[in-house]
């Protein structure tokens, strides 16, 4: 086989400081102390034989193949299980070890099945590797004997096989799913011979609670657990590193080819933010890149009642500008202008946002940060003086206490979700904020000490409750806060926290929350060691966003718990570059790095670098941009790889907007909701097809590697220079690297940041500068980011929110994400995560049920004043009465149809977590739901018809 394969060293690294020096078949090692004889020799290329141990779980010692001997020692200890020691003489070879391991060998080959030639691992077997290394040539014991060998395979998972026929029992399942992913879910049943893997209990994969992380299938040594992308395809021939293009963890994978066809995305081990483990959408839904969805071609038309045309590149570029050009010309220079995409990489966002600033002439530029994290940009940057998370995420790994609020790792960020467990199961105390019970409250081994489930809105609150116990009990870290704070700012926060109207028993009346657990949680958090805040979107999208991260780091900062490993203010960002969008300038008031376009100083330095006039004045923000749209004002938009007809709210007032438009440019891989408004559709190029970098929630920039040449022929930053070159605009990068050095030059904070740098240490954490080379793990470490280097509290008053519950609509309606599926869907929709998910369904409590005469799998009406959608009902408790529950994966759902247009006061972030509704059960779709069902129709045929005229 000629893949390059990572080499596994048997078992972990070990952390100590501390060295021994031995001597391993004559050869001198000095290792770790705590490091095992089998990673010593390894680490001098002595590969000692082995089936049990792999260096992604601790050692277990069952397979006795990596039996060694040791000078002055008794008998053949496993090499595995036996920590090196000063002194130390040990053989790794000599007859009588090659004899045990022959003989072991020969037992584990003596029931397995003998297929190798037409086995779907052959070539990367492990099993199969170690009887070579070996010498095991033949096995006398007799096949006809009591075997496993007629065991039935589980083809119930989507993405890979399970053959217990080709089982060794060896446990790395097991102890992978249990150390790795923390699921807990297999386990070794039975005893002696008839000890056997099993799910859950004795359950087929889907029926377990497997999450299909894919953790197990790496483990296996044989081919057991195997990719059914592998057992269709064969075996993969290279190897490229990219970075996955999912959540906000940024998780490093390989991806493994055949030619330029992706045979399996294997997570890599040296991935400094996954370090080898990934989820069921990183490591199997991949499949969307090469969808027969794919749209390929360049289209316009001149109305969106129109086919579709597909027409060249030259064609469609040349038609976008001229439209642009005419709509500037007849409505003003301030009439058109763009929405990057956070699913896009950190260089065709910049380019996105030159070629509006440079090329449009006017700052109309926003990002789809605006509908989800814009309140942590504005909030952490008014406190501690950077838009951005604290910490590495290695961090929680050394926290102490952990508080969770508004976000459910395990769904929407599982890779970290894992690590965070696996801290919690060492001892870590946890707290989690939510209005509904995610798993973290409890799930195997894992329990919170506190689960404060408060009322949707009312996270100010019960921050300002938290805040007040840490004042008035003389919890305040006063040596932090003396030297690292503003004073000033803190005293008068001091005073404001302190007042009765934010005690836990006042809160409690509008928040829900016992005192005494308020009270508890925040004596936990301010007394521990070490203690981290992690957020996510439960804290941003409320008309409050930006006040409730204000109030979290106004709490870190009172406790000390800022500047080190464990502790800092961690948002959980959602979409894989969803941080780097924002970094790059994306927002209409900032350049990138978060300054200001009224910056004289700044602008005259991107206005001489990229040879323009630049705008001052802020550009419109995405509402802004709906508003004028409707007002005939702003006539024009080119959108990136997002899609606003889904994901923004209040639907309908967007879909109004998109119809007012006179040309909206789509560039995308799908005709997503968005682009059956547009006229000009653009083909884009997946993760899969393309260089660049992206930003993940922990600021670190990692490399996107091209691994198949574009279907549409263009990378996406490649098709943005076309059209800023048709506008008059001339840009000539060849490569992105050389887009990375502009954005160098230009930017403060990413000034020591270029691919040769990137490629050495495999990714970099901004700020990276002459003052940190090599990038930053933690900030604030000395002095925060602010002009005078001292943290700002700010008061934070609690105002109730203008969405209220009332007789009409008596309910309220939060929405969130699941596993399976990621944000509007358009990439997991299109691979077999639909097994998992195949539907938004609406959760609510039993009694909310009873009293509507509603019934698992019944159909529901949910009403609000901005609209109606009908969706399944899930009864279930782990909504609290009152309160239902919903995800927004797919169109035809409608959930935006029913939020509201109310936003962060700072920011417009919509409040998606806040809709009073009214359930009805009911026995048909609604009204907006046929005849958007039956608009999305129409817009399928018309670009099939567009195809078939080609």
């Amino acid at each position: 086989m000629s893949i390059n394969k990572q080499q596994d060293f048997g078992t972990p690294v070990s952390a100590a400081q501390q060295t021994v020096t031995l001597e391993i078949d004559g050869f001198t090692v000095t290792a770790p102390m705590g490091t095992s004889i089998m990673r010593a020799a390894a680490s001098i290329g002595i590969d000692i034989p082995k089936l049990c141990a792999t260096d992604s779980i601790e050692p277990f010692g069952s397979c006795r193949l990596c039996v060694v001997q040791i000078e002055g020692g008794r008998g053949m200890p496993a090499s595995c299980t036996t920590p090196v020691a000063e002194g130390q003489k040990i053989s790794t070879q000599s007859p009588k070890l090659a004899d045990v391991r022959r003989g072991v060998m020969e037992l584990y080959i003596s029931e397995h099945p003998l297929d190798c030639l037409t086995c779907s691992a052959n070539g990367d077997c492990e099993l199969q590797d170690m009887a070579g290394a070996v010498g095991l040539r033949e096995v006398r014991y007799n096949p006809a004997g009591e075997n496993h060998l007629s065991a039935v395979k589980d083809e119930s998972n989507p993405y890979f096989s399970f053959d217990p026929s080709k089982c060794i029992v060896c446990s790395r399942c097991v102890r992978a799913c249990e150390e790795t992913q923390g699921t807990f879910a297999l386990t070794i049943d039975g005893r002696g011979f008839d000890s056997k893997v099993s799910p859950s209990q004795n359950q087929a994969f889907m029926d377990s609670e497997c999450v299909s992380c894919g953790a197990c299938v790496q483990a296996c040594p044989t081919a057991t657990l195997m990719e059914k992308s592998v057992i269709d395809h064969g075996q993969p021939e290279h190897a490229i590193v990219t970075t996955c293009a999912y959540c906000g963890v940024g998780c490093s994978f390989r991806a493994e080819m055949k030619g330029e066809q992706v045979i399996r995305m294997i997570p890599n081990k040296d991935g400094q933010a996954n370090h080898g483990h990934s989820c069921v959408k990183g490591r199997f839904a991949f499949g969307y890149a090469t969808h027969k969805d794919r749209v390929t071609k360049p289209m316009i038309r001149a109305n969106i009642n129109d086919p579709w045309k597909e027409v060249s590149w030259e064609e469609a570029i040349g038609h976008a500008a001229s439209e642009l050009k005419r709509l500037q010309q007849k409505y003003g220079k301030d009439s058109i202008g763009s929405i990057t995409s956070s699913r896009c990489t950190n260089e065709e966002v910049y380019l996105m946002q030159k070629l509006t600033r440079a090329g449009f002439g006017n700052n109309n530029v926003d990002t789809c940060a605006r509908v989800c994290h814009s309140p942590t940009g504005y909030g952490l940057k008014q406190t501690f003086g950077e838009s951005s998370g604290t910490q590495d995420f290695d961090s929680v790994m050394e926290a102490d206490v952990i508080m969770v609020i508004g976000a459910n790792p395990t769904d929407g960020h599982p890779v970290f979700a894992s690590l965070m467990k696996k801290r919690l199961r060492e001892g870590a105390n946890l707290i989690v904020i939510d209005p509904r019970q995610i798993d973290l409250v409890k799930t195997p081994h894992v329990q919170a000490d506190y689960h404060l489930k408060l009322r949707p809105s009312t996270n100010v609150a019960l921050m300002n409750a938290l805040a007040y116990v840490i004042v008035t009990e003389n919890l305040v870290d006063e040596a932090f806060v003396n030297e690292r704070c503003d004073i000033e700012s803190f005293n008068k926060w001091r005073t404001f926290i302190g007042q009765d109207m934010h005690s836990p028993e006042a809160a409690e009346a509008i928040t829900g929350v016992p005192a005494a657990d308020v009270r508890a949680a925040a004596r936990l958090y301010a007394t521990g060691k070490n203690s981290a805040i992690y957020y996510g979107l439960g804290v941003t999208e409320h008309s409050q966003g930006s006040t409730t991260v204000i109030s979290i780091a106004n709490l870190a900062m009172a406790t000390g718990n800022l500047g080190r490993k464990g502790v800092g203010v961690n948002p959980l960002r959602g979409q894989n570059n969803v941080q780097g969008s924002c970094d790059m300038g994306s927002f209409p008031h900032e350049y990138p790095g978060y300054r200001h376009v009224s910056d004289d100083i700044t602008r005259g330095l991107f206005e001489m670098t990229w040879q323009a006039d630049l705008s001052p004045e802020p550009g419109l923000r995405i509402p802004n941009m709906f508003e004028a749209a409707i007002d005939k004002t702003f006539m024009g938009l080119y959108v990136q790889g997002e899609d606003i007809a889904q994901s923004d709210p209040d639907i309908q007032h967007v879909h109004a907007a998109l119809r007012a438009m006179e040309c909206v440019i789509v560039q995308d891989l799908f005709l997503n909701e968005t682009a059956k408004f547009a006229h000009v559709f653009f083909p884009g190029s997946s993760f899969l097809e393309k260089n660049g970098t992206f930003t993940n929630a922990e600021r670190r920039i990692s490399p996107v590697r091209k691994v198949m040449t574009p279907l549409a022929k263009y990378q996406d930053w490649e098709v943005t220079q076309m059209l800023s070159n048709a506008m008059g605009y001339p840009m000539s990068y060849s490569h992105p690297s050389e887009i990375m050095a502009e954005l160098a030059s230009l930017t403060p904070t990413f000034a020591g940041v270029s691919y040769e740098k990137i490629d050495q240490l495999g990714s970099i954490q901004w700020p990276c500068n002459d003052e940190s080379p090599t990038g930053t793990p933690i900030m604030h470490k000395d002095e925060f980011m602010r002009d005078d280097g001292k943290g700002l509290f700010m008061l934070t008053g609690y105002v109730p929110t203008a969405e209220k519950v009332t007789p009409k609509f008596p309910l309220i309606l939060t929405t969130g994400r699941i596993l399976s599926q990621y944000n509007v869907g358009a990439q997991t929709r299109r691979t077999q995560n639909n097994v998992w998910h195949a539907e938004d369904i609406l959760e609510i409590h039993p009694h909310d049920a009873e009293d509507r005469g509603v019934n698992n799998q019944d159909w529901v009406g949910i009403k609000s004043r901005a609209g109606e959608t009908v969706l399944r009902a899930l009864i279930s408790d782990r909504v609290q009465p009152g309160i239902v529950y919903t995800t927004f994966h797919f169109p035809e759902s409608g959930a935006n149809v029913i939020t509201t247009d109310n936003s962060d006061w700072a920011t417009n972030c919509p409040e998606y977590k806040v809709t009073a509704v009214q359930v009805t059960k009911v026995s048909q779709q609604s009204e907006w739901q046929k005849n958007y069902q039956a608009f999305s129709e129409d817009q399928l045929d018309l670009l099939a018809q567009g195809m078939a005229n080609d």
